[in-house]
């Protein structure tokens, strides 16, 4: 056990546990934040996407001493002063998911890549966000990131 010491959602938070667990393990069964989705467990998916010190990364695969120290935002702090990110309103606006079981990770990889790139192409979107939705929403996954691009 070592004491890791995060700022998630804007909130530190030290925790004693195995440096070796998978932060995903530690926002849902530690911190109570289950918005963050397992789903492949091999970092290939994507619904387990967090925001780390301004970084996506795959959480399941991703050990918590990987990110003391650093901030970490979950879907569940995407949101500011109640008001949804641009991300989170283009997905409402374009009537992104379906079952949504994988949307929070897709949601967190968007925003960090258009952090980086305000305005992307669609070549520059399809080799970026590699997240997989079973339901196929890419087409409008696509105009909702559009959409944020050209509303900034």
């Amino acid at each position: 056990m070592s004491a890791i010491t995060l700022v998630v959602n804007g909130t530190k938070r030290s925790i004693d546990i195995d440096p070796d667990t998978p932060l995903l393990w530690v926002l849902r069964e530690t911190l109570g934040l289950t918005g963050t989705k397992f789903g492949c467990g091999i970092a290939e998916c994507g619904a387990c996407t967090v925001i780390v010190d301004g970084q996506a990364v795959r959480s399941c695969m991703f050990p918590v001493s990987n990110a003391d120290g650093a901030k970490v935002t979950t879907i569940e702090g995407l949101a500011r002063d109640g008001v949804l990110h641009p991300v989170q309103q283009a997905w409402i606006a374009h009537q992104v998911p379906q079952c949504g079981y994988c949307q929070s990770g897709m949601i967190m990889a968007v925003a960090a890549f258009l952090d980086e790139q305000p305005r992307p192409t669609d070549e520059q979107i399809d080799a970026s966000i590699t997240n997989i939705c079973r339901c196929g929403t890419f087409a409008r996954v696509r105009r909702a990131i559009h959409a944020v691009g050209r509303a900034e």
